[in-house]
């Protein structure tokens, strides 16, 4: 039955983006906001990022870009994420229009409408025991974390969403999922730039393992 499920999200992935990105064409969202983005920040309209996938093979995830190419202001010191977003990145987070461009991530098979949440590179080798399921699925646009709390709750919670949803999957619960995402979208719930969530855990980007000699990055994550 998981396999008949599994084919059956694969072809709704395929069927559900092209369906979407023509009617984005249409719109058209594909051109606007590329143009948009270029007009009032300095840069390129796409962000590129290196994320780990299923089977924890690395992929390049697409979106639009958001924030400030520059990290650094003109003293030399480094520009908190938060402060990088530009006006017209705050809209397009609120209405999640940056994700669009990882409908071509689903079309070449590297993402899935539905599924774990995309992990930074840095992340992967963090995962422990039962985490590393979370890798038995393509990584989704969104998924059971996003809609149980989005950027307000801890990585190791959204880790357990993640597991929860693989044990659980069947496309029924993808439909489900998709739905709730509409309405949080709609309502604009758990969607701002802002995270509630403060801590630092293992997923961190600022995390210092105790026994661990490990390069941090340096602050190219996206929020």
């Amino acid at each position: 039955m998981r396999e008949i499920n599994l084919i059956l999200k694969r072809f709704f992935d395929v069927v559900a983006s092209l369906i979407a990105i023509a009617l984005f064409m249409i719109i058209p969202v594909f051109i606007i906001v590329p143009i948009v983005i270029r007009l009032t920040s300095k840069g390129p309209a796409l962000f590129r990022q290196k994320r780990i996938g299923i089977n924890c093979k690395s992929y390049t995830m697409y979106k639009f870009r958001t924030m400030i190419v520059e990290r650094y202001d003109k003293s030399g010191n480094e520009i908190m994420s938060e402060n990088r977003i530009t006006k017209v990145g705050k809209f397009l987070r609120n209405t999640s229009l940056d994700e669009l461009p990882q409908l071509f991530n689903i079309l070449n098979g590297t993402m899935s409408i539905v599924g774990p949440r995309p992990m930074l590179d840095y992340q992967a080798p963090r995962c422990e025991g039962e985490e590393v399921r979370r890798f038995e699925m393509r990584p989704g646009i969104t998924g059971l974390a996003q809609v149980k709390g989005r950027n307000n709750i801890s990585w190791p919670k959204r880790i357990k969403y993640d597991i929860e949803y693989v044990k659980r999957f069947n496309i029924l619960l993808d439909i489900k999922i998709i739905l709730e995402t509409v309405l949080i979208v709609l309502k604009r719930d758990g969607t701002g730039v802002k995270s509630e969530y403060r801590g630092v855990d293992r997923f961190s980007m600022h995390y210092v393992p105790n026994n661990e000699n490990e390069i941090l990055e340096d602050g190219k994550e996206e929020i």
